[in-house]
């Protein structure tokens, strides 16, 4: 309920937005031909107040503990702004007719600008990056992490899923076809009864009604906004932090001193080359995955017809409909493979050898970006290589932060999720302003999606575009290894818990002993025997080891723990 169903629930606004708000736009409200700089850079100039609210919603974060968690809380917050955002959006903001009424074209321009980053800068950034904070404040165990991790990286796919399954076959309520006041030039397409379907231009590009299409979007906005406040509510109700509770729980000092500042945390961050290669990563990933996303209806409707020989926004949508559910078989798929490859190669090695996976897949798509099996098969390949990256990467995040506690006695959650939250947060806008870039320097209209200049372009930006950004992941991840720490990074961890608590004069509360007091003797047990099952299963595979083996196995975990040992005495911390 807390790690799936609500996120997902929560998320679907802002994968509404991230698919068709620039549609919506283009084909609705025609920004492109009447205000064309406010359309290209709107998005772009948006990343620095999506930043800045990051950076808000970090120190809010960081400011203050409480028994409901430091992150959960915001969760609450995000409700009314994301209520606001969208009712400015699509309810406020008035729908200009002509291009005579500058009053209302400023009124307009005003509402969208106001809305976006009310949505993007604020309310977003104050769901999603408490949210994604969860995974490292939940539980310190590995496997468990890897667990939660796939589950809410899992909610990213389902309500992206939603809107790129589901909603494409059902465009022509949101672009609803125009059947009254049309053009001289216009030609009417009939069924196999003789109904008419729809009316094209001249250049057999379906014509659409933008006043009908805009009252449309106000129903569904409505639906969409009790959806997103369900989903942040079940989410508060259903998770929690034990990260945060277990500092609580350690005595008064713990858990009232102040944050550490966030030059502080920032110069632990940027001096640690796992987080940095894990920053890279996030940067490169939502940025392909964006690009792909805001460019997947434009490009489905301008490479490829309908029975008719017509594009039409039904076409495209039933293409990317058809492409994102056979896409999301290997994807639900690796839901269940990648926790299984990461515990047998490492998340690391799991990410790095998909990212070679997602490359071929890419090439592959460019070789043919107008035959759908191509694409398809593509898609496919494509998918299966980001599963790794999209279930693992949360989980290993949280395995460099807490290498960073073990090392530096802190941890950086505020000052990471701030930056992670502006990436992931940010890349909308980023990918968006290329896209608009390319629309406009293309021309693009809905009535001439036809040209061969945005038939050009559209597989550079929606295949190529992600396919870059896997090459440059494959390259930084070659020099991932932050997982080689893990035991002893907990064992450091450990020893640093119990040093403050004999330096406060207070008894020592190990994780064990919390959830035999929380959930009983029988949780105890099961804890202790699976602490056992896994010490039995390395001891196994010690004894099935030759001699020679077992020594360079030694010796590699001896040589693990001195690495650690000699970062902590850089840092002036004692050794374990």
């Amino acid at each position: 309920m807390g790690y799936l169903v609500g996120p997902t629930l929560a998320l679907l606004a802002n994968s509404v937005l991230a698919n068709y708000f620039n549609k919506y736009m283009t084909d609705v409200l025609n920004i492109n031909s009447w205000a064309s700089e406010f359309f290209k850079w709107l998005p772009v100039i948006s990343v620095i107040f999506v930043i800045l609210g990051n950076i808000i919603v970090g120190r809010l974060m960081d400011s203050k503990q409480t028994r409901a968690g430091k992150a959960r809380p915001l969760l609450l917050v995000s409700v009314p702004i994301s209520f606001l955002a969208l009712l400015i959006l699509f309810v406020i903001s008035p729908f200009v007719t002509d291009t005579i009424n500058t009053g209302a074209q400023s009124m307009a321009l005003v509402c969208i600008a106001i809305g976006y980053n009310l949505w993007f800068a604020i309310a977003y950034p104050m769901y999603y990056t408490p949210h994604a904070a969860l995974v490292n404040l939940s539980t310190r165990n590995s496997k468990d992490r890897t667990l939660l991790a796939t589950l809410s990286n899992a909610t990213a796919l389902a309500a992206m899923g939603l809107s790129s399954m589901i909603l494409p076959f059902f465009l022509p309520l949101l672009f609803v076809y125009q059947t009254t006041n049309l053009p001289a030039d216009a030609v009417a397409v009939t069924n196999a009864s003789g109904a008419i379907e729809y009316y094209t231009n001249a250049q057999g590009v379906a014509l659409y009604d933008a006043q009908a299409s805009y009252n449309h979007w106000k129903i569904f906005v409505i639906a969409l906004v009790i959806i997103t406040v369900l989903g942040a509510l079940i989410e508060f109700m259903f998770t929690r932090e034990r990260v945060t509770e277990e500092s609580m729980d350690q005595g008064t000092d713990t858990a009232t001193k102040k944050a550490l500042p966030i030059s502080q945390q920032a110069k632990i961050c940027f001096s640690d080359k796992f987080w940095i290669i894990m920053m890279v990563f996030f940067f490169c990933y939502q940025l392909g995955g964006m690009i792909k996303n805001v460019s997947q209806n434009y490009f489905c409707q301008a490479m490829f017809q309908d029975a008719n020989g017509h594009y039409t926004v039904a076409m495209g949508g039933q293409v990317q409909g058809l492409l994102s559910i056979i896409g999301a078989i290997p994807t639900a798929v690796g839901m269940i493979a990648a926790p299984i490859l990461a515990n047998k190669i490492g998340k690391g090695k799991a990410i790095l050898t998909g990212a070679v996976l997602a490359v071929v897949g890419g090439l592959i798509g460019m070789v043919a970006p107008s035959n759908q099996i191509v694409v398809i098969i593509s898609f496919v390949i494509k998918a299966l290589g980001s599963t790794p990256a999209m279930y693992l990467s949360m989980a290993l995040l949280a395995d460099v932060l807490d290498h960073q506690e073990a090392v530096n006695g802190n941890r950086t959650d505020g000052f990471t999720m701030t930056i992670y939250g502006a990436i992931m947060a940010g890349m909308t806008g980023v990918a968006t302003g290329i896209l608009n870039i390319v629309l406009s320097n293309v021309g693009y209209s809905s009535s001439n999606i036809s040209s061969e200049a945005i038939r050009a372009a559209m597989p550079w930006i929606f295949i190529a575009g992600e396919t870059i950004c896997y090459i440059v992941i494959f390259l930084i991840f070659i020099f991932m290894g932050v997982e080689k720490f893990g035991k002893f990074d907990h064992e450091a961890i450990v020893a640093d818990q119990k040093a403050a608590a004999l330096a406060e004069g207070r008894p020592y509360v190990s994780a064990e002993e919390k959830i035999r007091k929380e959930e009983g003797e029988e949780a105890y047990q099961a804890e202790l025997k699976k602490q056992a099952d896994a010490k039995a299963a390395e001891e196994k595979k010690l004894q099935a080891l030759t001699p020679e083996a077992r020594k360079a196995y030694e010796e590699k975990e001896k040589m693990i723990r001195n690495e650690l040992n000699e970062l902590r005495k850089g840092k002036g911390r004692i050794a374990i």
